[in-house]
This record gives C-alpha cells, structure tokens and sequence, in this order.
C-alpha cells in the first residue's frame, strides 16, 4: 500500500474462527492500514487439507499445507491450529524469528505458557492472546494493562459457553442435564466428544491463564481444582432456584491471605450457587462473563460472546491491530508479569460456604445430631429447611435437609460431608455445592 510499510501476516489454521479472521483481514485491509500505519498482508494460509469446505472461502492461492514456510520471513503470525502439537512447535519457530505472534489457545498457553513468554521475551517479540479467554469478550488486555497499577483480589468467571447453555437450560426450561446436553450438541455448543466443556478442561485452562495475568504469578494447569457438571441433577438446580440461587460453572481466582502479611493464589473451577441478585446470575445461554474485583476499581463484570467465528475472530484482529502498531513504533516487546510469584495455594486452604442436600430417616433426634457433627469439625450452621417423604411399600419415611452454612475453611467443610457420609442418621449425602458470590 502506497505511503505505508507493508507488514507480513501468515494465518496458522483455517477453522471456523481462521477463515473469519482471513475474509475479515482481506476485507477491510486498506481500513486496518489506516488504523495502525502499516499496509497488512496476509501472505498465506497454513491448513491440514486444501480441499476441505471453508466458511467464508478462503482464496485457494493463499492456501498451504507448508506452515513452517509459510513462517519464514512473516512480522506477525497468527496460530488458530490448536492443541499442543504442532502448534508448540510452530510458535517457538516464529518467536525466535522475531516475529510477533497471536493466538487464540488456552491450553497452549494454559501448558507451556511460560516457556512461550520466555521464547518471546529473548528475542524482544511479543505473544498476543486475547482471544484465548472469552472470545469476543476484551478481558486480557484489561486484566495485563488497565488493571496493572491495582490489586485484583478476586475473579468469578462463566468462561464456558457450553456449559453455561445446558445449566441455563436446566434452570429455564427444567430440562434435565442429558437432554440439554443432548441440544447443545445440536446447535453445535458442544462437540461430539463434550468431554473438554462438561469435564471443566477447559474451563481450568482458561482459569489458570486468568489467574497467572491477575495475580502476576505463574499458574501451573496442574494446580487448578477440577470439577465438571456431570454430577449436577435437575433436584439441585430447582432446589437452588427455590433457595434463591442459580447454579454455574465457576472459574474462581482469588488472592488469599496465608498469614504475616503474605498472600497466596488459589484457582479452582466447579459447579456452584451463585445469588440471583449477583451479576453473573443472569448471564444466559452460551454466554460468557468475568467479573473482577479490585482494591480500587472495585467490581468490573465484563460480558459477551464467548465463541464462534466473527466473535473470536474480533479479538483476533484487535491483537492484530496492536502487533502492526508496535511494529510501526518499533521496540521491543513487553513482557509477562510475573514478578510476585505468590505461592499457589491448594483448594483445602480456601474459605467458602457449602449448601449440602442430605436424606435422612424421618425421627427425633436426627437434626441434633446432625448439628452436632457441624459443630464438632468446627463448620456453623446458617440455615436448614426440611422436607419429608412418606414411606413407599411400608418402608419408613425420610426427610430431605438442605443445609446451608455459613464461611469455612474448605477443609472442614470437606471433614464434615466425610462425617455425614459414614454417619448412620444419614441415608445418603445428594449433593454439595460451594456458594460463590456472596
């Protein structure tokens, strides 16, 4: 483009979210020249099979199966493949080419994030990943830039589409958690293989990247608490309407106080009560949302598409804009912060509240003794609401107990439903649910 220099961009991987990002890039390239100073080229297109069916098209002639040619003498590289392997590898060869590069993957950077950093940092590049979290949603930048000079405590993220479209479901529409699964596949929410999303992979990958920007602490994906949604009955997700809350899928990061003034960082993802008042409460279908809370800023919630083509492809390009701009001003690139190296705190050192779902036998006595048990491994009783069941075919009736309770070290409250389990007064331990938002 004449009166500006013309930057060289490949595009690694040609899916849903490559293709959008490459129709995107050729459509509006004389506008992102205006915007960043700098004519954007998109010299090629690296794709497992030529011949697959794209939407959009991609122009055929920009299309190779050869990514580590097509690296070779780019500014700025794009990595939309996926995975670990050969994505890793193929991000490292363009890093210590100096070239900038811009990825969409969580559990790239969720892995072997810090060794991608360092790569850049050696060669004054920079790695570019807003989309990795959220989709479309802008919250890496805030969290790396705008938050830099505040102290984020604590970050309550719905960063799984899927799974918040079948816990949506559940609650709107009382379906159970096979069928809304089962219309999430559909309407293609989830994979045939739903594992990553209703195991909660994926949602740790993207808790352990939020976590390492907000706390400027390395995160290993190994240390993030795991639970999915399978354990998760339509029983609990009325009881929690009934009750006053909503149940979603949780990336929780706190920064937590280990005593003498020292703080730790704990990151866990799992199924939780949130208050129907709370913000994220109302976050509905495949949405996604994140919301912060900072010393100063105090409570940011940040909304939006957290998937698809055109949305993930927005944050995409926006780190495009800002690569093309940076190579324009020169220098070198900035680097990760992680400087506090806070130790990394394991789930039992957590503080949080439980609502736990009990069957009981229906006889005196029981209730005491069952408050009894709380007291004994130090958790205090908020609340308890009872209900009874007759007999079927002559046998005893049986009460239901929702108990909630009120903060406690997460270790106690795991002592205690280990009580109840072996405890004779109870048929059966339902449910538990940590209460989140509060």
């Amino acid at each position: 483009m004449i009166g500006y220099r013309n930057l060289k961009v490949a595009l690694l991987g040609g899916g849903t979210v490559g293709a959008n990002v490459a129709s995107l890039l050729l459509a509006h390239g004389e506008e992102f020249a205006g915007r960043t100073g700098a004519g954007i080229e998109l010299v090629g297109v690296a794709v497992r099979d030529l011949d697959a069916v794209r939407t959009p098209a991609i122009p055929r002639e920009l299309l190779t199966t050869d990514a580590e040619s097509l690296i070779l003498g780019a500014d700025i590289v794009i990595e939309l493949i996926g995975g670990l392997e050969p994505a890793r590898t193929l991000v490292l060869k363009a890093l210590n080419s100096g070239a900038d590069v811009i990825t969409g993957n969580k559990a790239l950077l969720a892995t072997h994030g810090p060794e991608l950093f360092e790569a850049a940092e050696q060669v004054g590049a920079q790695l570019y990943y807003e989309a990795a979290v959220g989709g479309a949603i802008p919250i890496i930048r805030p969290l790396r830039d705008s938050l830099a000079g505040d102290r984020v405590t604590r970050i309550l993220g719905i960063v799984n589409g899927t799974t918040n479209y079948i816990l949506d479901l559940m609650d709107t529409e009382a379906a159970s958690l096979e069928d809304a699964l089962a219309q999430a596949t559909a309407l293609g929410y989830a994979e045939a293989d739903p594992t990553a999303d209703i195991e909660a992979y994926d949602a740790a990958q993207k808790a352990a990247i939020l976590a390492s920007l907000a706390f400027h602490t390395t995160v290993p994906l190994e240390s993030v608490h795991r639970e999915g949604i399978t354990s998760v009955t339509l029983d609990q997700v009325k009881s929690a309407r009934a009750a006053g809350y909503v149940v979603k899928l949780l990336a929780v990061c706190e920064r937590l106080p280990i005593g003498n003034g020292e703080f730790g960082v704990s990151t866990r993802v799992h199924p939780a009560l949130i208050p129907l008042g709370h913000p994220l409460a109302a976050v509905h279908e495949a949405k996604n949302a994140v919301f912060v809370e900072a010393e100063s800023a105090g409570s940011l919630m940040f909304y939006g598409a957290g998937a698809g083509g055109p949305e993930t492809a927005s944050a995409v390009l926006g780190d495009l804009v800002s690569a093309a701009r940076r190579h324009v001003v020169g220098g070198p690139g900035v680097a990760e912060s992680t400087h506090a190296n806070l130790p990394i705190l394991p789930i039992s050192s957590v503080t949080t509240r439980y609502q736990i779902t009990l069957t009981v036998a229906d006889q005196p006595g029981v209730l005491a003794a069952i408050a009894t048990l709380f007291a004994e491994h130090g958790v205090s009783v908020e609340n308890v609401a009872q209900s009874v069941a007759e007999g079927i075919d002559g046998a005893a009736p049986s009460a239901t107990l929702v108990i909630g309770t009120h903060a406690a070290a997460e270790s106690a409250l795991a002592s205690t439903v280990a009580a109840l389990e072996e405890n004779d007064v109870v048929t059966s331990v339902e449910s538990v649910l940590r209460v989140e938002g509060l």
